[in-house]
This record gives C-alpha cells, structure tokens and sequence, in this order.
C-alpha cells in the first residue's frame, strides 16, 4: 500500500539528482512497457526482501513510498521470530515497535535497473522509514549513510572494490519434497547439488570452460545491470568461482554486492544451478569461500587517493596508516560484521588463504589486512580479507569506516608489517559466533558509533541464530568447535546465501 503522496517531499528524504532521476524513471515504465516493479530493501542478513508492485502503484511509492511489514527485520533466517513482536514495545522497549507495525520503503531511484531475465520488470533498492519520517533503528543501510557523512565531513569519501568467493553447483533434485519444508525456527533440509569441475586446479582454464554457459549468462545479465564485474575466475575448490568488481563509491558497492547475490542466485536457478554464498559448505572437497574488501579514502576536492604513499620507503600515507591502525586494533570487536554466521569462523586457520588473527602485511596473502600502495598510485589501497561471502555489505563496510576513522582520529599506528603473519605477536581472531559477538559487546566504539540500540538488537539477533546451533550440537552430542560443517549449517545457510 502506498502513503499520502507527498510523503518523500514533506520529510525531505530525496536530493535534486534524485527527484530528476525518479521523473526518468517514470518515463521510462512508459516507454518499455515495463508493468512490474520489485522494490526491494536489505534485511540485518544483507539478503535482498521484495515485494513487487505495478507500474502504477510504483509510480505513486515514487512520491509516497510503500508499506512493508517490520517483520524482515524480526525474523532470523530460518524465520525465527527473534524478538516479542506482539507485547509492548515490540520486545524491544520501543513503543514504535508494539504490534509489528508498518514501516514505509522510499525508493532511491539511483538504484533503478530492469531485470534482464525479465525484461518487462523493474528492481529497485529502498531506505525504509517509520511513518513519522524518522529512519527505521535497524536498516544497514542507514547505518552506512551515518558513517559515509562523517566522511564528507571531513571532505573525504570512501571507495571499495569487491572479490567475492561464492560456489556455483548443479541442481541435482529437479523437485521441492517434504523434506525441503521446515518450520520457523527450523529449516528443511537442504537441496542437494553437485559441482561442475572437480576443483583444485587453480585457474585450470579447462575447468573454467566447463563452467563457461552460465558464467556466460551471468556476465551479459550483469553488464545489462551495470554491475561493474571485471573477472570470473574458478578458485580452489570444486565449483568455486571468484570474482572481482571495479572499484566503486562505497553505498554503489554495498548496493552492488546486494544486487550482484541476489541476481546471480536467481540466474543460477533458471539455468539449473545453485549459487551459494555460504562460506564453507557441507559437500566433498568443499574450501571456505571469503570476500576481501578493498577500501581507501579520496580527497573529495579533487579526487586524489589519500592513501598513497608519499616517499618510497613508504607503504601507505600517514592517513593510510591510521586508518589502517584503527582497523587492526578494533579487528577482533568488528569481526562479527564481515563474518556474521556460525559457518565462517571454520575458515580462520594457520597457513591457509584466510587470516587467523590481527595481523597486516604489505602484498602478503597471509595476512588480515593486505597493503597495496605506491607513491603516485591511484589504486593504493587496504585489502581486509577477513570477510565471508554472507556478510551484510552495509554493515561489514560501515565497521571499516568507523574502525579507521578512529584510527586517524587517535593517530593510531600499526606497528611494523607482519612477515610471517601466522607466528606473529598478534591477538588470534574468534573461534566462534558466540565469541565474535563477546567481542563486540564489550566494545564501545560500535555503540559510540552505531548505537545502544542497534548494538543491543544485533547481539539479541545473533545470539538466537548461535543458541540454535548450540542447541543442535547437544542434542546431536557434537562438538561445536569441530572443523566438521553440520548438517545445521547445510540446512541454515546453503540455499538462504
């Protein structure tokens, strides 16, 4: 249902570029025929919620946005309700929160594209908002805006470059059973698949071109949604692909990573094939999947890259080390935002392509954080390679802004480059959801920066997704901190990712 239609322009929530943009848009239904709209908005999990309207019932969210229920944000991935929706204050102590009540989706009509494989259907990124104006606690997105205006504050802007890990499988059941059919709180079991290429023979461009027709398939559908895609590679695993994004302003590349999953899962699935971004999952010869993020900062005023280096005996700029500095010394509290499922913390293991614990060095490939900088180097430049593949993009990349803008707040210095990372002097990162969630609470950065409030709802969050496995493992008499993936996670996250 859309709002009173002056919604966006009584509450100002629009710029001049946008208000043009939504007008071409409006055009442009007209002129292909495009009769349906997807407005979407990221969940905590970063995964893409939808609902999907007529040209013109999206015509009038341009102007009043559209009602959504707050249960997405409620609700873990198994649909467990997290929190006592219906008492007062919603189980949260918000008088705004009682009764599962409506929140309002403005789209940005930036995020506009029409969907290749459907080429009559529009998709759309939404920020979503109480009825009052006032931005909805819990939206990732909005947490990231926060975070990207302190930045231009300081006449900075941050840029990201994405390289994401991911599998790509064949379908192997052609039909859902009883068994796929779970309950809230409980997910079914998990659609079995197989690989296309039997793996560990890295960059085999054999095994590639035996993936080549639905990476095929997915470069033209991504080039038709101008998302920036430079590479397919086939990684370590068997059906493991990477790939690699040009670098792109920071919310553009959140935006894009929530794009680039959700798209890529539904191909996939036309094709046949099952796109999983679950970190490590339960299938022979399976290898954990990570998504590095490579970040840096601009001057605003003319564009230059603040992070390179100014003498050659220099790795990074004064401003890149504090950055970097600040990320390093607050990694273990901010580890839960690149790695938010019980699934990834298997993959933190000595003398693997995975860090295990707080260390950095420069073009080291062991190491958390990976220094790439050159004097006059545009492209200079912090890769964090801590990150899964399921990880929220909005909160993973607000977590690196607020550590480093601490970080050149408090001048705070890395110490020398790890060279041999894995016997480094240096914390160890957590062996658990649970202890990652420890970690940041006890935290007061986060809370500084993000919040009491969220803060207190994402541990709440998480920890009834980390009680539920827990739960699992006893029942099962499993050891939990086993390097064995269960049939838990297979059935959790496989096919939510």
């Amino acid at each position: 249902m859309t709002q009173s239609a002056g919604f966006i322009e009584k509450h100002g929530l629009w710029s001049d570029d946008q208000r043009r943009q939504a007008a071409e848009i409006a055009a442009r239904l007209e002129r292909e025929d495009i009769r349906l709209v997807r407005i979407a908005w990221s969940d905590p999990h970063g995964a893409s919620r939808a609902k999907m309207v007529t040209a013109q019932a999206f015509l009038s969210a341009l102007k009043g946005g559209y009602n959504i229920n707050v249960a997405t944000a409620m609700l873990d991935g198994s649909g467990a309700r997290v929190f006592s929706s219906f008492t007062r204050g919603g189980g949260l102590g918000l008088e705004e929160m009682t009764g599962s009540p409506n929140l309002i989706v403005v789209p940005d009509p930036a995020t506009f594209r029409v969907l290749p494989w459907e080429p009559d259907v529009g998709w759309v990124l939404c920020d979503d908002y109480f009825s009052s104006g006032r931005p909805f606690h819990f939206s990732p997105r909005h947490l990231l805006r926060k975070q990207l205006a302190r930045l231009q504050q300081r006449a900075m802007r941050g840029v990201v470059g994405l390289e994401v890990e991911w599998y790509l499988l064949r379908l192997s059941e052609e039909h859902l059973t009883d068994e796929h059919i779970g309950a809230p709180g409980i997910k079914g079991r998990a659609v079995r698949a197989h690989p296309p290429e039997p793996g560990y023979s890295f960059h085999s461009e054999t095994n590639l071109d035996r993936m080549h027709a639905p990476l095929s398939a997915l470069a033209r559908a991504f080039a038709k949604l101008d998302l920036p895609v430079r590479s397919f590679e086939n990684e370590w695993g068997p059906g493991q692909v990477e790939c690699t994004f040009a670098p792109a302003e920071a919310l553009q590349a959140a935006d894009n990573m929530v794009l680039f999953r959700s798209a890529t899962r539904q191909l996939c699935r036309r094709m046949g094939y099952l796109a999983s971004f679950m970190c490590r999952p339960k299938l022979k010869g399976m290898y954990p999947s990570g998504w590095h993020l490579h970040q840096s900062l601009v001057d605003i005023s003319n564009g230059s890259n603040l992070f390179a280096p100014q003498s050659p005996d220099e790795n990074l700029s004064p401003v890149g080390r504090a950055y970097l500095g600040g990320v390093l010394n607050h990694g273990l509290a901010a580890t839960i935002f690149a790695n938010p499922t019980v699934n990834a913390y298997r993959r933190f293991r000595a003398n693997s392509l995975a860090p295990d614990r707080l260390a950095w060095g420069t073009d080291h490939r062991g190491v958390m954080l990976r220094v790439l900088g050159e004097v006059g180097d545009p492209a200079s430049r912090i890769e964090n390679r801590i990150g899964e593949p399921a990880a929220n993009p909005y909160l993973y990349i607000a977590s690196q802004i607020i550590t480093g803008l601490d970080g050149i707040d408090h001048a705070r210095d890395p110490g020398a480059p790890d060279t041999d990372p894995y016997n480094a002097e240096r914390a160890k990162l957590p062996k658990s959801l649970l202890a990652a969630l420890d970690a940041l609470e006890g935290e007061p950065l986060f809370r500084r920066e993000m919040g009491d409030l969220f803060i207190d709802y994402y541990l709440a969050f998480k920890r009834v997704e980390a009680g539920r496995f827990m739960e699992f493992a006893r029942q099962n008499d499993l050891d939990p901190s086993s390097d064995e993936i269960t049939d838990w996670e297979q059935n959790e996250y496989f096919d939510f990712f």
